[in-house]
């Protein structure tokens, strides 16, 4: 029964998890959070993941009632992410597998939410929509590889979202896309925003430049609300990964829909989806929240798969690499 940890950190939340079998035995997360009108910064990060995560191993271990020597392999992250986080984490699974004499396994950020969200959503070949801070993919397996059926040009969904909460000074706890949430809620009015879908792809940089440029305007002569423009926000976006969503099922035939990443925590979103694929004769597998946002787990899971076909990582070649695409990884553990 192998049992591997997994140590994630290639953004503002940084994590340690042991899976076992499929069985996810503990799952720890800490976040760097700043003040509202601020991102995170590469180097105030990395900091702040080097603070906590080997408390959060520590933790994770104590967790799942295991020592180091119950451990089969170190998993981490080596890529896409910020340079300073994805470092930390790869020099402490690096220290951690040399002391412990265990294998490295260098895994797929994207790859780790895919794996988690199949676990989780017992699909076994889904079409995957993963949306989150740093990437916006429409995702299917076929030859040994996940291709990407369509993506963003440019921003991220997530990042478009936490870029327009900025703006907006709207509180970064427990996350600006959570808090846009809430008050799209209560939103009445749907201002009209541009709406860019390119055949398979989309683009978000269009729709936030136009918000910074008319949002102050809109506020001040009370035309729209911050309620109205988060709602409009989301309608807006959403709306456009529904279009390239249903265009990449049509295509596929495939049965399930997985979504997977930091956004599809949202329910908006989910909601849409959800119509779109009962429409289609398709079920929608939403990823349970706590692991929706980035998580050590995924990484072990991830790192579970590829350690079983013995596909591990030499100390020489366990570098990061910030950009890192989903369809580089040879999956070699599917069929």
């Amino acid at each position: 029964m192998p049992t591997v940890l997994g140590l994630e950190g290639s953004a503002n939340k940084v994590g340690a998890g042991v899976v076992r079998d499929g069985v996810i035995l503990s799952n720890r997360r800490a976040t760097y959070v700043t003040p509202p009108g601020h991102g995170f910064a590469p180097g105030p990060t990395g900091r702040h993941h080097r603070g906590a995560l080997l408390g959060l191993v520590a933790d994770a271990l104590a967790d799942a009632r295991l020592r180091p020597s119950d451990l089969d392999a170190i998993a981490f992250t080596k890529g896409p992410g910020m340079g300073s986080p994805l470092a930390v984490v790869a020099a402490v699974a690096r220290t951690l597998a040399q002391l412990w004499h265990r294998p490295l396994v260098g895994v797929n950020h994207c790859v780790g939410h895919i794996e988690m969200g199949r676990l989780l959503g017992h699909a076994r070949d889904p079409l995957v929509l993963y949306v989150s801070g740093g990437n916006t993919q429409v995702i299917a397996f076929s030859r040994r590889r996940y291709r990407i059926f369509g993506e963003t040009l440019d921003l991220a969904v997530g990042n478009c979202l936490d870029r327009f909460a900025r703006l907006l000074q709207i509180s970064n706890d427990p996350s600006p896309g959570y808090n846009i949430e809430q008050l799209a809620k209560r939103g009445t009015r749907l201002v009209e925003l541009p709406y860019v879908v390119k055949g398979m792809d989309v683009s978000f940089s269009g729709l936030l430049s136009h918000l910074q440029a008319v949002t102050p305007k809109l506020l001040a002569s009370g035309e729209a609300t911050v309620e109205d423009l988060c709602f409009s926000l989301q309608e807006t976006a959403f709306s456009m990964l529904t279009e390239v969503t249903e265009r990449a099922l049509a295509l596929t035939r495939a049965p399930h829909l997985l979504l997977v990443g930091g956004v599809a925590c949202n329910r908006r979103l989910q909601q849409m989806l959800q119509t779109m694929c009962q429409a289609r004769g398709a079920q929608l597998c939403p990823t349970d929240e706590r692991y929706c946002i980035d998580n050590g787990a995924m990484i072990a899971q991830a790192g579970w798969e590829m350690l079983r076909v013995g596909q591990v990582t030499e100390l020489a070649q366990s570098g990061i690499t910030q950009r890192y695409r989903t369809d580089e990884v040879e999956v070699t553990w599917r069929d």
